[in-house]
């Protein structure tokens, strides 16, 4: 071989010291020509004959305006995008190569005279000190077939030294363009590999020569393709469904997620995983799904909200495709107000929140919708007791853009009068929801996609209220790819959540009662892949609120309810942040982040003013001071640092910790235990100060049997600071002096939280188990605004035991059972322990608050799923759902409350499902 290359490099240095012409100069002018006529015209002028292959030059034209220019010039400014080299061996003969280039000179150390590069250097971005070696390959080796197709990648320039080439691209779905995230693309001759990201974007080093690209992603047809590596370049790949005949077939994304992730305290839940889950009335609900997962649980059945690692229920986002919505739940919690066959994913932040979320302690809900079909007409529905549903994927432009449409509604109130509190059971209640969403691939660089959401709930308890809630929100997206590393994000969205109570006594007390809250946002941010170490995250975010806290207006010409109006709020919030995402080894990678968040409460306003050092109340009330629109009222801020570690102990097991404080300025009102609908939120102004927290968190994860089954331990610790509660006694609704009702404290929460998940086979799900509390503190010099005598006591959703089991196995391939079961200890509630005279009045003596507990939650649910045929020629494929929520008819108290009968004091419960509900779900798609 040796001998070989030395023979080929001499007889083409004789053949160059042989000729002795004059380098022959041009003109051309070129005008939409084809290589092969710009080569002919370049003979006929010159005499210089070019050598090079038509097939390398199919469907491409050129222009370009030469005037008296070496041939070899003009050669080189026309193929200077291509991947092509050209040599020259004398005047009037060039021969062009594809990729590679023939060397003159053998470069030092081509016969191993000088030591090789080491692994640590060639993995650096910058010039070695090592001439660059030929790539030579064995034509044999590269068999062009169906299965593995050979495919060159940039070409080798003269002097470039490196011995690792950036090879970048995105992974996109064959039908519908979209982009594929988490597909592992490995380099099976070399041992190297990587993931594409949530864009589909992926990048790696790869050594010259032959590079064997494999990827795998579990309901997708593996591609194989061998890549010829010169130098940088691009590299776009387009994964198909894989459709295969087996036993089972398991849908199975983030296989090392839970091992490789570097974020703390974050957990994904598929649409899909919400189907063989049963759950009340046969509904699909998110939402409960998460409630299954380790330190996420909820006041109870009937309860809007949803509690994270001790936390309240308003410091939770809910994102839809970057909007917020308020509140998505629809009939008392019972239903996601999020239509689950348009909803592709929840990824759900509890740990380190990434710095491009802000605005909340607890957590985020990302929740993402599916990018509609852009090739076929797609369809799904289903129809159970109480619900319809029904989404459609149209395409638009093929290979472009598409839309999906979905809907729903409630047409019976029958689950009500099953319900077991006879003043429920002549009530009413109804609801739907709409959600449209656009989506445009408009090149290969940007990509576009609007939403549209709407929910609408009304429902009577008594009969003479009707109570009515909405939410409103609408997003529009653009993404960017500016360069192979840099990409850019715009946001643009509006939401509403607004609720109205129309009474009607047949008196003259009749009134309409209407509250709202709206805020818009901007969000932009740029993401960088500085190198193969550093990936960087920077943005900034400016959004608007305006509240209306309140109108009440008479019902009727007979009603006496004077009209009241409490003064509009409005403010700014901003953010900027910065993140980096290190790679510092193939075992340790942090996410270091700061976000500077800002907020100001504006007029007009008329702020009331309080003696210092004096509780606030009427008595102590000084005077006010009157804000001009737009003029600042207080403003708060800070730095929030977001951190998130991880260190593989091995390819199965590793070590995640986190860290992070942060600011809500926005607070709700309620004075009742669970979240209602008809809750208030209130801005931060200058008598009520912003909540803050800081969280650590650090587990430990691992993988067994090749992904079958997931393992994870984790522990957080979390304080929080300005927590807001009531009075005893309060009045909230209506109150245009609510500060004096309020009081902040301290809160603390603590837990572990224990996971274990089977990902496949005919036996899946998983166990969680959580240990946690949460206390709070509202100490004060003032006994008005001192609870439990300063000391921590239990928040009202504080349960130290949460137990839950979902499981699903498959008999066959159409049939399989499934089980949810929750065990919880009861939450903690006041109880009157004793009764005293005064005055010849008679009083009840209450306990600290929420010194006991209300009985422990426990509910089995079970369901059977029938799927139809599988055949592909059918006008719809079926899917039935038979379940029984609460098989065991355990009256789990929802609330305990207290009643005087005869002189005694009683105590009642309350129970929103105290029997066995059935229920029977058609699900089809076309």
């Amino acid at each position: 071989m040796k001998r070989t290359i030395i023979i080929l490099f001499l007889l083409l240095g004789i053949f160059r010291l042989h000729s002795q012409q004059d380098t022959l100069k041009i003109s051309l002018v070129i005008e939409d020509e084809q290589f092969g006529q710009i080569v002919e015209r370049i003979r006929e002028l010159s005499g210089a004959e070019v050598y090079f292959a038509t097939a390398w030059f199919e469907n491409r034209r050129f222009n370009g305006v030469f005037q008296d220019r070496p041939v070899a010039e003009i050669l080189e400014e026309l193929l200077k995008d291509l991947p092509i080299n050209y040599f020259q061996y004398d005047a009037k003969t060039i021969v062009l190569t594809r990729n590679n280039r023939i060397y003159q000179d053998l470069p030092d150390g081509f016969f191993g005279d000088q030591p090789t590069v080491s692994e640590e250097d060639s993995l650096a971005y910058g010039r070695e000190k090592v001439n660059p070696m030929p790539v030579f390959i064995n034509q044999e080796m590269l068999p062009d077939t169906a299965e593995v197709q050979t495919l060159r990648i940039g070409r080798q320039v003269s002097g470039d030294t490196r011995t690792r080439y950036r090879i970048s691209g995105y992974v996109r779905d064959q039908t519908s363009g979209d982009p594929v995230s988490d597909v592992s693309i490995l380099i099976t001759n070399r041992g190297l590999g990587t993931v594409s990201d949530e864009n589909g974007y992926f990048e790696m080093m790869l050594p010259p020569g032959i590079n064997e690209l494999e990827t795998r992603f579990i309901g997708m047809k593996p591609i194989r393709k061998r890549l010829l590596v010169f130098n940088d370049g691009k590299l776009d790949l387009t994964v198909e469904e894989g459709v295969q005949q087996l036993e089972e077939v398991v849908v199975e994304a983030d296989r090392k997620r839970n091992v490789e992730a570097v974020t703390a305290g974050t957990d994904i839940i598929d649409s899909e995983e919400s189907k063989n889950i049963p759950l009340v009335l046969g509904e699909r609900n998110l939402l409960e799904i998460a409630t299954a997962l380790p330190g996420i649980s909820r006041a109870g059945e009937g309860a809007t909200g949803i509690n994270v690692r001790g936390g309240r229920t308003d410091q939770n986002m809910f994102l839809l495709n970057d909007a917020l919505v308020y509140n998505p739940t629809h009939f008392f919690g019972i239903f996601q107000a999020l239509n689950p066959f348009v909803t592709e994913s929840v990824e759900i932040y509890k740990g380190a929140i990434p710095v491009t979320f802000g605005g909340r302690l607890s957590s985020v809900f990302d929740i993402r919708t599916t990018d509609g079909d852009t090739k076929e007409f797609r369809g799904e529905g289903s129809i159970g007791p109480v619900t319809a549903n029904l989404a459609f994927e149209i395409p638009l432009k093929q290979d472009k853009s598409s839309m999906v449409i979905g809907g729903r509604g409630a047409y019976s109130d029958w689950v009500l009068r099953a319900l077991e509190d006879e003043n429920l059971n002549n009530s009413q209640a109804s609801f739907y929801d709409f959600i449209g969403t656009y989506t445009d691939r408009i090149d290969d660089k940007n990509r576009l996609k609007a939403t549209a959401y709407y929910s609408k709930d009304r429902f009577s308890i008594t009969s003479d209220s009707l109570f009515g809630y909405s939410n409103r929100a609408v997003s529009l997206g653009w993404d960017r790819a500016l360069s192979n590393n840099n990409t850019l994000g715009l946001r643009l969205t509006n939401s509403r959540y607004a609720f109205d109570i129309e009474y009607d006594s047949g008196g003259n007390t009749d009134f309409n009662l209407g509250y709202a809250v709206q805020e818009s946002e901007f969000k932009g941010w740029m993401r960088n892949r500085i190198s193969a170490a550093h990936n960087l995250t920077y943005g900034l975010a400016a959004k608007y609120y305006r509240v209306n806290p309140g109108d009440l207006e008479p019902r009727g010409s007979g009603s006496d309810i004077s009209d009241l109006s409490i003064p509009r709020e409005q403010a700014l919030e901003g953010a900027l942040y910065i993140a980096d995402e290190i790679t510092l080894s193939e075992k340790f990678s942090v996410i270091a982040g700061l976000r500077w968040a800002f907020f100001a409460a504006l007029g007009p306003s008329e702020q009331r003013e309080y003696a210092e050092r004096q509780p606030r109340n009427e008595s102590t009330l000084t005077g006010s001071t009157s804000y001009d629109s737009g003029s600042f009222i207080e403003t708060y801020g800070g730095p929030e640092a977001r951190i998130s570690a991880r260190y593989l102990l091995s390819s199965s097991l590793s070590l995640r910790a986190g860290f992070n404080n942060m600011y809500q300025f926005i607070h709700t009102l309620s004075n009742t235990t669970a979240v209602s609908p008809i809750d208030t939120w209130k801005l931060s102004d200058a008598n009520i100060r912003p909540q803050t927290s800081q969280q650590i968190s650090l587990g430990i994860f691992k993988n067994l049997n090749e992904q079958m089954f997931e393992l994870s331990l984790e522990g957080f610790y979390k304080l929080s600071q300005d927590v807001l509660d009531f009075k005893t006694g309060a009045q909230v609704l209506l109150n245009p002096a609510i500060e004096q009702e309020v009081i902040q404290g301290d809160g603390k929460a603590y837990g572990v939280e224990f996971l274990i998940r089977k990902n496949h086979g005919k036996l899946n799900g998983w166990l969680g188990y959580t240990y946690s509390r949460s206390l709070i503190r509202f100490d004060s010099p003032f006994p008005e605004e001192r609870v439990n005598n300063g000391e921590f006591f239990p928040a009202n959703y504080d349960k130290p035991h949460d137990l839950s089991l979902v499981a699903n196995y498959k008999f066959t391939r159409r049939y399989s059972a499934s089980l949810n079961f929750s065990y919880q200890t009861g939450r903690p509630v006041t109880y009157p322990i004793g009764q005293y005279n005064f005055n010849n009045a008679e009083y009840v003596f209450y306990s600290n608050r929420n010194e006991f507990r209300i009985p422990d939650y426990i509910r089995l649910d079970l369901g059977i799923n029938i799927e139809g045929n599988h055949k592909l020629e059918k006008l719809a494929h079926s899917f039935w759902t038979i379940s029984v929520y609460n098989v065991l008819g355990r009256t789990n108290p929802y609330s305990v409350f207290f009643v005087t009968e005869d002189g005694q004091v009683k105590a009642l419960q309350s129970s929103i499902f105290a029997i066995p509900i059935p229920s029977i779900t058609y699900n089809f798609k076309f």
